[in-house]
């Protein structure tokens, strides 16, 4: 499956807020449910600063990684 979400809000101290998934844009929570629901194999799950906070798989490629 091909890497298809881009961010399109961040907050002012830089971290994901909303997400273009396909034709739909998401929360953050949203698409950490539907990671968490195995929606979205390309990606997972990390707390980061006690938030559950969606990045993508390592693909060996810079630039192009969520997180």
């Amino acid at each position: 499956m091909a890497k298809n979400v881009k961010v399109t809000r961040e907050s002012e101290s830089g971290r994901n807020q909303r997400f273009q998934v396909g034709p739909r844009e998401i929360s953050r929570s949203e698409f950490v449910r539907e990671i968490e629901q195995g929606k979205h194999p390309d990606y997972h799950v990390r707390r980061v600063n006690g938030v559950d906070t969606p990045v993508s798989n390592p693909d060996g490629k810079e630039g192009n990684n969520l997180g």
